[in-house]
């Protein structure tokens, strides 16, 4: 018998090290059951140290990249992550628009974890006014939840009163993401647009290998969005897939390892 695979789309960055970006999108989408396809947005020279070199690509590239995808694949859901600047931002905004792509997860990425800026000052700016506004969900961490939303975080009613300016920008539905915290138990916040509002907490491990994870979230999100999952089924198994993998290290690398997107048994519990 056949195996029928559902297909979204990646649009983002690509890591050369493996562990983030395109790269982990695709392999969490796999991981879940989900055919992957991409739209390259720029090239990093990346490794689990950092980011040497990024390199966005000319505009006829991305559009290109849409349109051939768009024209042969029954895309579902799609995600998006580094895009560089404030042209690239909106290119991809624009062609979010111009083939009405549904189940947007639009992950906010401005830092790699070891540092390097993957969004400019104006990229920020037209990522609020372009693409939120045309998301589904968000789902920034607690350093990007700050920037989006204008205000410190530091407790808990913090993370809420942002989440809540973060639907204001446009965006219906905010996951803030709880990895940045020192707490002993990592704690996800969820804002529904229906005003349903939930934690998502798992044990924090104790380890390196952490690269990409918001990437991975996010992807696996998309991935359940494309099988037909309502949205907090897609993400509560999101955030099972990722509280399980991280605890299944891959050593590769001597800085911030990439994760084991490959390790998960999907037991298909209830959620």
């Amino acid at each position: 018998m056949k195996q029928q695979f559902s297909e979204a789309l990646t649009i983002a960055g690509t890591d050369s090290g493996g562990g983030a970006g395109i790269e982990a999108d695709i392999k969490t989408m796999q991981a879940c059951q989900t055919f992957s396809t991409n739209v390259v947005v720029g090239v990093t020279a990346q490794n689990t140290l950092g980011v040497q070199g990024q390199y966005p690509l000319p505009r006829g590239i991305v559009n290109e990249q849409f349109k051939s995808v768009l024209a042969n694949f029954a895309i579902k859901a799609a995600k998006t992550g580094a895009l560089f600047d404030a042209e690239h931002v909106s290119m991809v905004a624009d062609n979010l628009a111009h083939y009405q792509l549904q189940n947007v997860v639009v992950d906010p990425v401005m830092v790699a974890k070891g540092g390097a800026h993957l969004l400019t000052e104006q990229g920020i700016k037209t990522l609020k006014e372009k693409l939120l506004p045309q998301a589904d969900v968000v789902t920034p961490n607690l350093p990007e939840a700050e920037i989006l939303a204008g205000q410190k975080i530091n407790s808990e009613s913090d993370v809420k009163q942002a989440a809540i300016k973060i639907q204001q920008l446009g965006s219906p539905n905010v996951i803030i993401k709880g990895g940045h915290a020192q707490d002993a138990t990592v704690s996800d916040y969820v804002r529904l647009a229906d005003g349903t509002d939930y934690w998502l907490t798992s044990p924090r491990i104790n380890t390196e290998r952490t690269h990409g994870t918001g990437d991975t979230l996010s992807a696996a999100i998309v991935a359940y969005l494309a099988q037909g999952a309502d949205l907090k089924t897609a993400i509560n198994k999101a955030h099972k897939y990722l509280a399980d993998i991280i605890q299944h290290p891959l050593y590769i690398g001597n800085g911030h390892g990439p994760l084991n997107h490959g390790s998960w048994k999907d037991d298909n519990d209830e959620i």
